[in-house]
């Protein structure tokens, strides 16, 4: 049986549950996704754009799905403490695929079932009320939305139906890729972020993804992000897996950049090796806007990221970075693809990968510069370590040029720790596992500093040099475990 019947069957049984418990702007969607999905099926690896990642593969084990939108018992409040220091951030959280509103724990009760792919139930955990610790989850949620400017908006789908209609979907097409239309097919609610014209996020926002879990769970998580023009806002996305056992995360996000905007995304992945993450990031920007993205994978299972960005207006800038540092089996697939629409753009990206043991790497990145684009000026850097012998990396990146007056280069390298630099620090006194960890920590430092917000910055050189020890059990003020 294909891998995909086993999901078309489950849709046909739990349509109805599924429309009753979703966010209206999903439902909307949700037909004609279903059908391109079973048009598609999962991608395979005899596609150019997943060659290196067996996608069915990884919908293969038995997960649960919260079909009912039962409550899971936890407070992210109590679990998790943002170890960052000097930075003060406006805290949102996503437990599993909902959006977590600030009273949602007062209303929490102990469940003991949710709906499966087998119709079977199973047991979550009670968890206890405490009235201090509900008051100390509304101060946090207090202090962060006093710290997001008026008129912004940050919620669920189910409150902004009107607004998240006008977007959603126009940019994740669910007819070109397969994971797209499963998580349309399938998610039931996601994260807004709107900010109005001319409207300047002073503080970074923090959206924390929780997976929480008895037992295997698939997740389909969405997030919209809206900036009109001359708007302003940073968002930093941190994931984390509180359970020991095995989930499947598919995520969409949908980026509008206006006019002049100007726009951060910082995504960490931090879960552990039963974690599968499928990520696909479109952005579209407009005229004059500068938009930053960096994705750091620091611990996980299995995780493929694909990001789509088209540069839709003159002048638009895209600085696009990324760092991924596996060990034992994991796996790590990044996917890109910049579209020069228009004349007098500028793209800088740059990929880094760190591998050790048994762990493989994969990275395919795209310049398209169409016919007509002129003066476009693209760079694209790929520099991979391959700290073992056993590790694998396979890179491509690739130009296609439409036009002729252009500035675009691309290269990638693909290497092993530098022995003469290593003989050259052991001559000094320096141990060779320390020397060892110095290289690569110094490697990936250039990602690390395309960071613009300082304390964050100062922190991922901590999380990074914590991840080469081998160090990086928990950060310290967090419950959150990050194996």
């Amino acid at each position: 049986m294909r891998p995909e019947q086993q999901y078309i069957d489950l849709y046909a049984q739990a349509e109805a549950l599924l429309r009753a418990h979703s966010a209206e702007p999903l439902n909307r969607l949700r037909a004609r996704a279903f059908a391109d999905f079973e048009r598609q099926g999962f991608p395979t690896r005899r596609q150019e754009a997943y060659k290196y990642t067996d996608i069915a593969k990884c919908f293969e084990p038995d997960y649960g799905m919260n079909f009912k939108r039962l409550a899971f018992p936890v407070n992210p409040y109590e679990v998790f403490k943002c170890d960052v220091p000097n930075m003060s951030t406006a805290l949102y959280f996503m437990v599993n695929d909902a959006f977590y509103p600030a009273t949602s724990y007062e209303q929490q009760a102990t469940s003991k079932s949710a709906t499966s792919k087998s119709a079977t139930s199973y047991k979550l955990q009670a968890t206890s009320k405490k009235e201090g610790k509900e008051k100390e989850g509304q101060e946090l949620v207090a202090r962060s939305s006093s710290l997001v400017a008026d008129k912004v908006i940050i919620g669920s789908f189910r409150d902004h139906a009107d607004l998240v209609s006008r977007y959603l979907g126009t940019l994740a097409d669910t007819a070109q890729d397969g994971i797209t239309a499963f998580n349309t097919a399938f998610a039931q609610d996601g994260l807004l972020v709107y900010v109005p014209r001319n409207v300047v996020v002073e503080k970074p926002i923090q959206l924390i993804n929780i997976l929480r879990s008895d037992v295997p769970l698939l997740v389909n998580r969405r997030v919209l992000i809206v900036l009109e023009d001359g708007a302003q806002a940073r968002l930093l996305a941190c994931d984390h897996a509180m359970d020991e056992v095995n989930f499947l995360a598919t995520q969409v996000i949908e980026v509008f950049a206006g006019r002049n905007s100007v726009f951060d995304l910082y995504e960490l992945e931090e879960t552990h090796t039963g974690t599968t993450r499928l990520s696909n990031l479109y952005v579209r920007q407009e005229a004059g806007s500068n938009v930053l993205l960096n994705g750091m994978t620091l611990t996980c299972g299995t995780t493929r990221n694909t990001t789509r960005v088209l540069l839709a207006g003159e002048q638009a800038e895209l600085n696009l970075c990324g760092m991924a540092i596996a060990d034992k089996n994991q796996h790590v697939d990044n996917r890109t693809v910049i579209d020069h629409a228009v004349p007098s753009c500028r793209s800088n990206e740059l990929f880094k990968y760190v591998l050790d043991e048994q762990a493989t790497g994969a990275f395919a990145g795209l310049v398209l510069v169409r016919p007509g684009a002129q003066h476009t000026d693209a760079r694209q850097t790929n520099r991979n370590l391959c700290a073992t012998r056993e590790a694998r990396m396979y890179t491509q990146p690739q130009l296609e040029i439409y036009a002729d007056d252009v500035k675009c280069s691309h290269g990638a390298t693909v290497g092993q720790l530098d022995d003469a630099a290593l003989f050259y620090m052991r001559q000094r006194g320096i141990p060779l596992r320390e020397a060892r960890l110095l290289l690569m920590f110094a490697f990936v430092n250039e990602v690390v500093d395309t960071i613009r917000l300082d304390a964050l910055k100062d922190r991922l050189h901590l999380l990074v040099e914590k991840r080469f020890r081998g160090e990086l059990g928990k950060c310290r003020e967090c419950s959150v475990k990050c194996r």
